[in-house]
């Protein structure tokens, strides 16, 4: 054969250093500034450290569900209660993640245990964490027993927590964010193991693990860093040198939090198991297609599809054929999710959004990602030449109210560290109830409804059918709880990943 003859023409060789030229491009096209040239993750140039590789994955316990419009109250084709407070308006959310079931009896135990362990002589934060047991209790009723054993007897651990506020539910995502945070850095070697700690008990910082504080670089050294800290290309003349984990890295989840009530109504429906070339061919008045609460599957046909009360005196059925089975709540993974695979979005619990209630709130939404209940808040520094964040007993970042609606000015930024009372705006960092004409004063004696009047949704054990459809929705005040409430949480989805490759 004349191959070696092949191999040494020059077109050849041309051709493989085209070839060889061309892939070296396109493996290092993601290593290059497209902009400048400049390569990426080289400590010879400064270092500048950017993830190619990061690919965006739900916290534990999520689903992802991809965004999109839809007619939020759309669902609501009889309004009972002449309310006239969810009327049909098209709104989009974008994509988001959330809970596949409700928070039950055993996540919150965990709860619980994380907060006796680290904190053992403060009652306070024990106590008001605990979930009230006693809105089982009822004047004509015979609940007493549920008093005492629903929340802790193993056989409702998987059952979902009920007596819980929205203010609890809000601080157990805040607890919960910290907690997945730092399991992936304790799992992954960059901080030190549970091994390690276990061994040691000393070992660590005198404070619970905190996302921001972490982030803000006050949560390191060498008796909490692991043996796998990322590579520190900012300094040329150290190759060993490590750094703790940062936002760029893509490692760390973004914060758990409780659902906004588009969000809930919108992943409640499911319609994304309706939907053909863009459109929607079943329009749903429960999680699931039909017009009924029964099952139409042959396997389960008449079943219900959730837990409800049928009729007055009816929670579950007639002994021997029962139908949905539960005289209360039931275990979360109970009957068949919808088609984004949540458990329960009908029945069993109400569950917590995070928006405040308003009657009006459709005429005043935003249509993307629509929303009520804003009040910003930023971190208050200890220092704000180092910018060292401030922090409570529990080692948590103390928030103070916004100061201005966008970016300071380099000159108003300094004029407002030195307490210069000109510097200080009016702005208004609660705006709760933002465009509203009445007054918060006349709460109890013209309106029930104030900005702390949260939404809850989805029906409950207790609750006729009507209550289950998506776009119904009712209030309590934010400290209030109840028997038939419980909640789910969610998480922003950052980029999207239903989108990434597309063109």
């Amino acid at each position: 054969m004349k191959f070696s003859k092949l191999v040494t023409t020059p077109l050849f060789a041309l051709a493989i250093g085209l070839f060889l030229l061309t892939s070296c491009k396109s493996n290092n096209r993601g290593n290059v500034s497209s902009k400048t040239g400049v390569r990426y993750n080289d400590p010879t140039n400064g270092g500048l450290q950017i993830n190619r590789k990061v690919r965006e994955t739900p916290g534990p316990g999520l689903i992802a569900i991809e965004g999109g419009s839809f007619v939020m109250g759309g669902s609501l084709n009889e309004d009972l209660g002449y309310s006239h407070d969810n009327l049909k308006r098209r709104v989009t959310v974008a994509s988001f993640y959330i809970d596949e079931t409700e928070v039950s009896n055993a996540d919150w135990l965990e709860y619980l245990h994380w907060l006796s362990q680290n904190f053992p002589e403060d009652g306070k934060l024990y106590y008001d964490a605990l979930p009230d047991s006693l809105v089982w209790r009822n004047p004509l009723s015979y609940n007493e027993p549920y008093v005492n054993l629903y929340f802790r007897h193993p056989s409702f651990q998987d059952y979902p927590v009920v007596g819980v506020s929205w203010e609890q539910a809000n601080a157990y995502c805040i607890w919960r964010t910290d907690r997945v945070n730092e399991h992936i850095l304790r799992q992954s070697g960059v901080l030190k193991d549970y091994k390690e700690l276990s061994q040691n008990p000393q070992t660590g910082t005198s404070d619970a693990f905190n996302t921001d504080l972490y982030l803000n670089g006050q949560i390191q050294g060498p008796e909490v860093d692991g043996r796998k800290m990322p590579r520190n290309t900012n300094d040329p003349n150290n190759r060993d040198a490590r750094r703790p984990v940062r936002m760029e890295d893509g490692i760390l989840k973004q914060p758990y939090r409780l659902p906004t009530e588009a969000e809930w109504e919108y992943a409640a429906l499911g319609l994304i198991g309706t939907t053909v070339q863009g459109n929607i061919e079943d329009s749903r008045i429960y999680p699931w297609s039909g017009l009924g609460v029964r099952s139409g599957r042959k396997s389960n046909q008449g079943r219900m599809m959730a837990n409800f009360k049928i009729t007055s005196g009816n929670n579950m059925g007639v002994a021997g054929d029962l139908n949905d089975g539960g005289d209360i709540t039931v275990a979360v993974t109970s009957y068949t999710p919808n088609d984004f695979g949540l458990y329960n979005m009908a029945g069993n619990v109400n569950e917590w959004v995070s928006d405040v209630y308003r009657q009006l709130s459709y005429e005043d939404f935003e249509d993307f990602n629509p929303y009520r209940g804003h009040v910003f808040m930023d971190n208050q520094y200890e220092d704000p030449e180092t910018r060292t964040l401030a922090k409570d007993k529990y080692g948590r970042p103390i928030k103070v109210p916004s100061k201005a609606a966008r970016k300071q000015t380099w000159e108003e930024l300094q004029a407002s560290k030195a307490g210069d009372p000109v510097a200080a705006t009016t702005y208004d960092y609660d705006v709760r109830g933002f465009k509203d004409e009445e007054e918060n004063n006349l709460y109890g004696k013209t309106s029930l409804v104030n900005d702390k009047s949260r939404v809850f949704k989805g029906g409950s054990w207790n609750d006729r059918a009507y209550w289950m459809n998506p776009a119904t929705r009712r209030y309590m005040q934010q400290d209030e709880s109840n028997a038939m409430t419980g909640f789910r949480c969610a998480m922003t989805m950052v980029g999207n990943a239903f989108t990434t490759g597309r063109r």
